[in-house]
């Protein structure tokens, strides 16, 4: 099986089950984008690179997550509504121990 099973929560509070492939390299944004569950030119501006907050999320699982690098935590020191659980889901790289992961897009930074 190729395919792990993700719970994320869109910035209008509906929750959408999803699977995501495992053997693609991607990350959590980019599963988020290609199933547009915000809209276009809201999530991942700089285009999963750490450079904007623009992805941010909650992980409202249990899973455990790599830490985080650097420019993750840097980029989360400046970005609005964080939580401690916030992170950047470009940085979050899609592998099967994440199966039943669960999450929430943080609101657009206005």
């Amino acid at each position: 099986m190729s395919d792990i099973k993700i719970s994320i929560k869109d910035r209008e509070n509906k929750t959408h089950e999803i699977l995501a492939p495992t053997d693609m390299s991607m990350n959590l944004m980019e599963v988020i984008r290609s199933y547009e569950l915000a809209p276009e030119g809201t999530l991942g501006v700089c285009g999963g690179m750490a450079m904007c907050a623009s992805c941010q999320c909650y992980i409202t699982s249990n899973h455990k997550i790599d830490d985080m690098g650097d420019e993750e935590e840097a980029m989360l020191s400046e970005a609005f509504n964080t939580k401690a659980n916030s992170r950047l889901s470009c940085q979050i790289f899609i592998k099967k121990e994440l199966d039943g992961l669960m999450c929430e897009i943080a609101p657009e930074e206005l």
